[in-house]
């Protein structure tokens, strides 16, 4: 039996000790629930701003990330572009030099081929040439190589000769033209 009274006294204690004890006589209460309640409710504002705060960070880090990614797709091959552009110079004085010739020489079809392919290719990735012949001179698009005298007023300041093409890719200078300006 003493076994069974230990049990009940050790229930009693345990009751007693998870049930809240009101020891106020109900006069603080409501200002200790109002203070608590006004800390609360500015904790959960500082919360939610917080909240918000990271949230549009994250959105402004996402589509920062996206734009550079876009941005990179579109200049990934711009290296490769670069390096093609004096092959390409090249095919466009052979096609010159073979202008000259009379007759239809399948060297000169072939060339003409290979040119065509290339440049089609390079256009549909972005690439385009500048044109700069007869246009004012523009230090972010052109490159002066040297200045001759204009052959007419009206060519003053603007581009006479152009010695190397300029490209643009996807709008983004490449290479700047070199060109000759009338003085």
């Amino acid at each position: 039996m003493e076994q069974e009274k230990d049990k009940t006294d050790e229930k009693e204690v345990l009751t007693e000790n998870t049930q809240p004890q009101n020891t106020d006589n109900g006069e603080d209460s409501a200002p200790a629930d109002a203070s608590t309640l006004g800390k609360l409710t500015a904790e959960l504002a500082e919360t939610k701003d917080k909240y918000m705060r990271l949230y549009a960070d994250f959105e402004n880090f996402r589509r920062r990330t996206s734009k550079e990614k876009l941005e990179y797709m579109k200049s990934a091959s711009e290296d490769v572009i670069k390096a093609i552009l004096p092959v390409l110079d090249d095919f466009e004085r052979a096609q010159k030099s073979l202008v000259s010739q009379e007759g239809s020489d399948p060297a000169k079809e072939g060339i003409q081929l290979i040119y065509n392919k290339l440049y089609k290719t390079l256009e549909q990735k972005g690439l385009k040439p500048m044109e700069s012949i007869g246009k004012s001179f523009d230090l972010e698009l052109h490159e002066s190589i040297t200045q001759v005298p204009a052959p007419s007023e009206d060519l003053k300041g603007k581009i006479i000769d152009e010695v190397e093409k300029g490209y643009f890719l996807h709008d983004k200078v490449i290479r700047f033209a070199k060109v000759i300006i009338g003085s």
